[in-house]
């Protein structure tokens, strides 16, 4: 026995969407239902546990055995619920996900998607959902039902041997797409990632329980306050209502189309009076600062953690994780200078106080978020985070030289860029100070081809650029940087010279070579992207373009435009990535595990007294495929979680 393939089709009254595999599968009353499985791509078994059948002795055996690989499509949902079945956590260890694998090679996240677009012979059964509704999850006790809250396979006989054929089809067409694949093998490599990542997810973090409680106790107490006092200034039965809302402000001479955000917020601005209260009020309101503490009520496990807050590989495109559950990739930022201060009040139930001191309470309670994951008794959080990783990983592959010495030099970039592009010393807070912020914005909107667009994208007319400033400013920015400019064209044509000829190309130490209609590019690292059935077309402007398959911008398959300055974005990108999943390896190899990460920071959860200095240094050891990388990361060390 080498591999087996797994799926299963389980029980639990838990809500998977809502709190994730870790509390489903801790249920009192979890079950498995069905075991189906296939050795060594030999013929599938079905094994229906509700019927008394068991699980063979040498196939429990081998879920605990790293040499021999357990294969199934998002191979942690039956990983953790297996480990609830064999009483004991399955190590991660020669655990291969499929999806993952599908991921590497940018193909879709869901086992349907993928049979589609691979074309296997074998689909998986559309009316698979609608099974898992009726066997997997509670029902609703009605009179034709006898009142009962959950489906048996006696009151559907039909039904649940559909669904053993269902779960059948889920094996076989896992087989087909590990067999389809199997010329496109994943990296050892990245396995050992995955496996990392598993360890991290079964980890999990804690979460301050009494501060998630108040939080959402404060939010509900202001709203109230919010709504009746909006209703007293209106007259109005619901204010939060648009069409109520928009006729009171005709009447009020404001003539409006849309109440969007960033509608109310420059209205606010531009009113004053009654109008500037209520739509303020409405401000107050439209705030959603409690959903990620919902979310984090939601996902806790009974040991006081949320588990199974990252997927790995789920951003096709590069590598990167996404967030799951709590969605920790896009936390809100925290400013307040007295953050502990304001979350002891939270704590403490003190909402009175805390209405005292701030205007908007949902602003607070938002930059509150972070703070509710904490270490456990006796440890620290050491948080350390790459500084302006892109900026460095981008110099180092361009060979822009002025940028790779100002950082050996540990110089502000931003300062160093605008006096590139101004021809004069920029000193933050010195001497040409102003100039830094222009420098600022250049570098953060025009490093991936970006020009006029993307400097109002983030942000530059607000900052109080003009718009007739933005396109010198392009200008001077794409003069200060002329090798990474020439990178964007490089990599430009080397992707159209491999496509038009199959053959293999080579720029900036990226290899990029044509293979079963695939375009590949091979990062420094090792690892490749893929970008599958690649073309050359002609873009909107009549220039040459290239285009491959991948899930869009609506989520759907389909063509996807790209161009060498998107491409070494990826590059870039998948770069940056590979730097933080080394130096996590690393880490953790030396004693310091993380619990949670976020783009390019790390969350180690470690005894106090640890030395941060220790963590720097290993963190910014440049791997050996990166020899000439000047990496630097800075940190803080605290008993939650924030932004320093």
């Amino acid at each position: 026995m080498r591999q087996i393939a797994i799926d299963i089709e389980t029980y639990s009254s838990v809500n998977l969407a809502k709190a994730g595999v870790y509390p489903y599968a801790a249920s009192s009353d979890f079950e498995l239902l069905l075991f189906g499985y296939a050795v060594d791509f030999g013929p599938v078994k079905v094994l229906d546990l509700t019927q008394g059948e068991n699980i063979p002795a040498k196939i429990l055996q081998a879920l605990d055995n790293p040499h021999i690989i357990k294969s199934a499509f998002n191979a942690q949902f039956e990983r953790v619920c297996l480990s609830r079945v064999v009483g004991h956590r399955l190590d991660p260890t020669g655990w291969h996900c499929s999806r993952v694998w599908s991921a590497t090679l940018g193909l879709p996240l869901s086992l349907k998607d993928v049979g589609a677009v691979l074309g296997l012979d074998k689909q998986k059964i559309t009316a698979g959902k609608e099974l898992v509704k009726y066997f997997c999850t509670p029902c609703a006790p009605t009179k034709s039902n006898h009142e009962r809250t959950r489906n048996l396979p006696y009151h559907a006989p039909d039904k649940w041997q559909l669904f053993k054929d269902y779960n059948q089809r889920d094996v076989e067409v896992e087989m087909a797409i590990t067999k389809k694949l199997q010329n496109y093998p994943v990296l050892q490599s990245e396995w050992e990632l995955y496996w990392m990542d598993q360890r991290i997810n079964d980890r999990g973090i804690q979460i301050d329980q009494q501060l998630v409680t108040n939080a959402i106790r404060c939010d509900h107490t202001f709203r109230d306050q919010y709504f009746a006092q909006s209703q007293q200034i209106t007259g109005l039965d619901n204010p939060n209502s648009p069409l109520q809302l928009k006729g009171l402000l005709q009447e009020q001479g404001v003539q409006v189309d849309s109440l969007a955000k960033a509608t109310v917020a420059e209205l606010v601005q531009s009113t004053k009076g009654k109008v500037k209260t209520v739509l303020t009020l409405r401000q107050l309101l439209a705030k959603s600062s409690i959903k990620k503490y919902l979310a984090m009520q939601n996902a806790i496990s009974t040991d006081g953690r949320v588990h199974g807050l990252l997927q790995f590989y789920g951003a096709t495109r590069t590598g990167r994780w996404a967030g799951r559950l709590v969605q920790v990739q896009n936390l809100p930022r925290n400013s307040l200078p007295e953050l502990t201060a304001v979350r002891d009040l939270v704590k403490q139930a003190n909402f009175t106080m805390l209405g005292l001191l701030y205007d908007s309470v949902p602003d607070v309670l938002s930059q509150l978020i972070r703070t509710a994951f904490v270490p456990k008794a006796g440890y620290a959080f050491y948080v350390a985070d790459f500084s302006a990783v892109e900026a460095r990983v981008i110099a180092w592959l361009s060979g822009e030289e002025w940028r790779q010495a100002a950082f050996a030099q540990n110089k502000d970039i931003y300062c160093e860029s605008a006096s590139q592009m101004f021809g004069v010393p920029v000193v933050k807070h010195g001497v040409n100070g102003e100039l830094r912020q222009k420098g600022k914005i250049a570098e953060l909107a025009l490093g991936y081809g970006g020009a006029v667009g993307a400097l109002k994208a983030m942000g530059a007319t607000k900052m109080g650029l003009t718009e007739d400033e933005l396109p010198s400013l392009v200008s001077m920015w794409r003069e200060a940087s002329p090798r990474i400019v020439q990178f964007w064209w490089d990599v430009d044509q080397a992707a159209k010279q491999c496509l038009q000829t199959h053959l293999p190309t080579r720029t900036h130490g990226m290899h990029f070579t044509y293979r079963g209609r695939c375009l590949f590019i091979e990062l420094r690292s090792g690892r490749k992207l893929c970008y599958p059935q690649p073309q050359i077309g002609t873009n909107r402007f009549g220039g040459e373009s290239i285009t491959f398959l991948g899930v869009n911008a609506v989520k759907k398959w389909g063509r996807i435009e790209t161009y060498g300055a998107k491409l070494v974005e990826n590059i870039v990108q998948a770069t940056s990535r590979d730097l933080l999943a080394g130096a996590m390896l690393r880490l953790e190899k030396a004693g310091y595990p993380a619990v949670m990460h976020i783009h390019d920071e790390v969350v180690i959860e470690a005894p106090k007294g640890r030395n941060l200095k220790d963590i720097i240094a290993i963190m910014t050891q440049p791997p050996h495929w990166a020899q000439g990388l000047i990496l630097n990361a800075a940190g803080f060390v605290s008993d939650f979680y924030k932004k320093d």
